[in-house]
């Protein structure tokens, strides 16, 4: 059986994406649902964000779309990746848009030339002639969420780049501009991390009025005592300094509860208690102040307690540890809600 369960609220990333929409003030939204969007579900979250009033979904690799368009027949999917010219040929077949970063335009599929102003990955230095295929241009920022100035600079060299093809569906804002960048806006912005009620900025998703899509809990396992000077977990990286309960927690890093987590803080029984000892594969231990029984839940990621603050703990992103998240059945109960 499942050890924790995993749910995921389509109503708030509904809410989500209006509350990008208002901000874009006119300009259409894409949803970024690549790596299963973001581990939330593309499937769900896609049809869930395109009622909302998403305009086209983006995702990583042709594999990813036709996974899509398996289930939504009629939606405008965007590839970002590069595609081989065997991936190329299944993109016409079903009706898919790539994005292209090199002169050599595929025919009889829809093409967004993507233009490097900055990020220095994908992309042309020049655009190429005109083409009946392109029907779009557009560029990657690298810093829209730390360093306004140079997004700003990326901006403009784009803005000029691309005056002479103004006809064509220009999207440049990601969801860190489409939150602070107005000048970003162009016709379309392609917002990832925050329709899933995630920051970009790694802050309180709420000051932008977004709201957390994913919760993730469990419950206590084992509830046991430690004597003064006994260690819990690998390498004996906690030890009790008095007399201390912990509780064994049935998630690891296989789970998605990275070793790197370790200090942080989950919920039991409503109370905040810290994360001790190293995480291992299948279990982590929490701090307890008394003995508690098998069963007694646990929160890892829900209200009150967001990802943004497990990724200030481990160093890292809340995309990183939104895409690392195990759902696969054997691991974990999905449910999917809609409030």
């Amino acid at each position: 059986m499942p050890r924790s369960e995993i749910t995921i609220d389509l109503g708030a990333l509904r809410r989500n994406v209006r509350t990008l929409l208002r901000a874009l003030d006119g300009s259409e939204l894409w949803a970024v649902v690549k790596a299963d969007a973001y581990g939330h579900g593309a499937v769900d979250c896609a049809a869930a964000a395109l009622d909302a009033g998403a305009s086209a979904l983006c995702v990583a690799t042709v594999a990813e779309a036709v996974q899509l368009r398996r289930e939504l027949v009629d939606a405008r999917i965007l590839v970002f990746g590069p595609a081989t010219n065997r991936e190329v040929a299944v993109a016409r077949e079903a009706r898919l848009e790539l994005c292209v970063s090199h002169d050599e335009l595929p025919e009889g599929v829809a093409v967004h030339v993507k233009l490097d102003t900055g990020m220095g990955r994908w992309g042309v230095a020049e655009l190429p002639a005109p083409a009946r295929e392109v029907v779009g241009v557009m560029t990657h920022l690298a810093t829209a969420d730390t360093d306004a100035k140079f997004a700003r600079r990326q901006i403009e060299r784009f803005r000029a780049a691309t005056a002479p093809v103004a006809h064509l569906t220009r999207h440049v804002a990601n969801s860190a501009a489409a939150l602070r960048l107005p000048e970003a806006r162009f016709d379309a912005a392609r917002c990832g991390i925050a329709i899933y009620g995630l920051s970009p900025f790694g802050t309180d998703a709420g000051e932008d009025g977004l709201e957390p899509v994913l919760a993730w809990t469990t419950e206590i396992a084992l509830a046991k005592p430690l004597r003064a000077g006994e260690s819990t977990g690998y390498a004996r990286r906690f030890v009790a300094e008095r007399d201390t309960w912990i509780g064994i927690v049935p998630v690891g890093y296989a789970d998605g509860f990275r070793r790197d987590l370790s200090g942080t803080e989950v919920r039991v029984a409503g109370e905040r208690r810290r994360v001790v000892g190293t995480v291992s594969m299948d279990a982590f231990a929490v701090e307890l102040e008394r003995e508690l029984p098998p069963g007694t839940p646990v929160t890892i990621v829900g209200r009150g307690l967001p990802l943004e603050e497990h990724a200030r703990a481990a160093g890292t992103i809340t995309y990183e540890l939104s895409c690392g998240i195990n759902s696969a059945p054997t691991r974990a109960r999905r449910v999917v809600v809609d409030s």
